[in-house]
């Protein structure tokens, strides 16, 4: 019977403190039970409105705490990185194309422009002009090819010339990218191909040796 009056305390404690705006973590450590029970007894249980303007300044704390964390992680990271090598260029490259490249030719998809834009400029240390780059359009049939097309030849700064006719597939749901996807191929790219495999083969290797 102890047991039983214990444990309904605490379940008590558990909904009053939900109650009066308490988050699941702060409740799991003040009645030192673990936050997944603590979820399963707070289930349909609300905030009374006496208690709602207290909730409401937690969060507001919590996102100016999370601002404030950003702005220092901006800041550490700038002191960390400093200037961007050309070295430091060829190991971004290099992750990039480690993640989506292919692996028969120089050739990317994706559909972070910005992504796309920095392989785009890091492959100028391999020589590599933007007269050389061809690139197309993935899309679904319920986006506007013309709209699609204008702006991935705006942010990677390619001319329309450069986009050979685009992929269109068709799907009733409309896809999760507004401007669907784009591919990116180096012409006549053999020799640079080798290159980067070659270089991001080494870091294979180097990292299983490790």
């Amino acid at each position: 019977m102890g047991k039983i009056k214990t444990q309904e305390k605490i379940i008590k404690k558990i909904i009053y403190l939900r109650q009066k705006g308490n988050s699941i973590a702060e409740i799991s450590v003040n009645v030192g039970k673990s936050k997944s029970v603590v979820s399963r007894y707070i289930q349909g249980v609300n905030v009374l409105p006496l208690y709602m303007g207290i909730l409401k300044k937690k969060q507001g704390g919590s996102k100016v705490r999370s601002e404030e964390l950003w702005e220092k992680s901006k800041i550490s990271a700038s002191n960390i990185l400093g200037k961007i090598t050309t070295r430091d260029k060829m190991i971004l490259l290099m992750g990039i194309y480690w993640g989506e490249g292919t692996k028969k030719e120089l050739n990317v998809i994706n559909s972070d422009h910005v992504l796309l834009r920095a392989f785009i400029e890091f492959i100028k240390d391999f020589g590599v002009s933007k007269e050389r780059i061809k690139a197309s359009v993935r899309i679904y049939d319920s986006i506007d090819y013309e709209e699609a097309l204008d702006f991935w030849s705006r942010t990677l700064g390619l001319k329309k010339e450069s986009f050979f006719k685009p992929e269109i597939i068709s799907n009733k749901k409309n896809g999760k990218f507004k401007f669907g996807m784009c591919r990116l191929r180096v012409e006549k790219s053999s020799k640079e191909f080798k290159l980067l495999m070659s270089l991001i083969n080494n870091v294979k290797e180097q990292i299983m040796l490790s």
